[in-house]
């Protein structure tokens, strides 16, 4: 063969292998929905772990099929968001029709499915809107989060310095109007910045508060530089701000300025008062069963039990005057949130027989801490003045304490509650002589 026979040959050759490269990499690009100069990063099962799970950065990742009808709608907003995202959360995309083995790990079900690898890299489904701007909210929003964790710092062991954020309810503006507008519970929110030095200086201090207040005041925390319609909402304007929802009802206006001040002890103590204002005085309700007592107590660091008269030896005008009193000391301690409860002289014997209290005589009374099982018998009158003197003392810490008998809640027995009537002095028995024989009437 001459050379230019070989020649052209070779140049057949090329031009065939060119095609066919061509063909393989139409086929290829065909298979990835974005381009190789694209943010969004082509995830892989030889690289996922890698990129996603094994790094330090939030990352927001799709889960395709290239013949997705809405997949093909979403590409040119998730780019946009991969762009604008870029620098400051990973973006990338799993073509799972190909790679079937991470949309199974990962439980995809259907195309596109967004998923984002926050805190502790556990995936969470995002359900907003399928745009630019609803994706790089959700993705600095998980961002936020991850800073708002880094603000209280790690000690050596990777460890929170202390408890940190954990009983701060973090807030967004998906969840705010569900979380804290349709609960009755009372709120604190603090609207922050990460970058803002006095937040950071206020992070341990609100989450101390909220640890102090569980179970009372719910604290929230919301990055108002990511979640801007509740910040615009409510017209903040400088970091940190405090706003206070009161408990109840609410509405989109329900909410104040606080005007505390910034350490947990200013934070706890004008919390409180805020609750004792908004809140009823106790029911002093009547132990009827076990159910009826936890309710009341259980939860509560002191619970006030009286034993009343029977209603056979104090009718209802006297009762209600012991209730009267007990209600109207329940108003003046209400800030304490402690437990009010009595039942009848001889109806709870093992509540009797646990505080030592039938040998006292009726009506009586003991405060008890059902968590550590002690309690404080009332020594003095059964009276406004006599009750109250006893739990002024035992707010100061002063009295004794006593074992709570058998150091577990005493046995209730289920009873019928009060109707609040008198009761019926028991009938004599009439007895009938018609039947008795007269021989027999000097026996009678």
């Amino acid at each position: 063969m001459t050379s230019d026979a070989m020649s052209r040959v070779a140049y057949t050759i090329h031009g065939i292998m060119s095609r066919l490269l061509g063909v393989l990499l139409l086929v290829a690009g065909a298979n990835c929905m974005y381009a190789s100069n694209s943010a969004v990063v082509d995830l892989r099962p030889n690289n996922f772990d890698n990129l996603v799970l094994n790094s330090d950065h939030i990352w927001v990742v799709e889960f395709y099929a290239p013949w997705c009808g809405h997949c093909q709608q979403l590409t040119p907003e998730y780019d946009k968001a991969a762009t604008a995202l870029k620098g400051v959360v990973k973006v990338g995309a799993v073509n799972a029709d190909e790679h079937k083995s991470l949309g199974s790990k990962y439980g995809v079900r259907g195309f596109p499915t967004i998923k984002i690898f926050g805190l502790d890299k556990k995936p969470e489904d995002y359900n907003g809107p399928r745009s630019a701007a609803g994706i790089v909210d959700a993705a600095l929003n998980a961002a936020s989060q991850k800073v708002r964790r880094a603000l209280g710092g790690k000690t050596s062991g990777g460890e929170s310095k202390s408890k940190d954020s954990k009983d701060v309810i973090e807030l967004t503006d998906e969840n705010f109007d569900k979380t804290v507008l349709n609960s009755e519970d009372m709120w604190l929110v603090e609207f922050y910045a990460p970058w803002c030095g006095h937040c950071k200086n206020l992070a341990p201090e609100w989450a101390t508060a909220a640890t102090e207040l569980k179970g009372k005041v719910k604290l929230g925390a919301l990055d108002a530089t990511v979640n801007t319609l509740k910040a615009s909402k409510y017209e903040i304007k400088g970091y940190p701000t405090i706003k206070f929802f009161a408990p109840g009802k609410k509405d989109a206006d329900s909410m104040q300025d606080y005007d505390g001040g910034r350490t947990s002890g200013d934070i706890v103590n004008w919390a409180l008062e805020k609750l004792a204002e908004n809140i009823p005085a106790p029911e002093v309700v009547q132990i009827t069963s076990e159910k009826k007592l936890r309710a009341a107590c259980e939860d509560k660091p002191i619970c006030v039990v009286s034993v009343l008269p029977h209603i056979l030896d104090c009718q209802s005008d006297c009762r209600n005057g012991y209730l009267k009193t007990l209600s109207t000391l329940g108003e003046k301690y209400k800030k304490k949130m402690w437990g009010w409860v009595w039942a009848e002289a001889g109806a709870q014997p093992h509540i009797e027989d646990a505080l030592e209290i039938g040998g006292f005589g009726y009506p009586a009374l003991a405060a008890v801490n059902i968590k550590k099982m002690k309690y404080s018998l009332l020594k003095g009158s059964f009276s406004y003045d006599g009750i109250n003197e006893f739990l002024r003392d035992l707010s100061y810490g002063r009295g004794g304490t006593a074992p709570l008998k058998g150091a577990q809640l005493p046995v209730i027995i289920e009873a019928t509650p009060w109707d609040g009537k008198d009761a019926e002095p028991p009938q004599e028995e009439e007895i009938d002589l018609s039947d008795v024989n007269l021989d027999d009437k000097d026996e009678l």
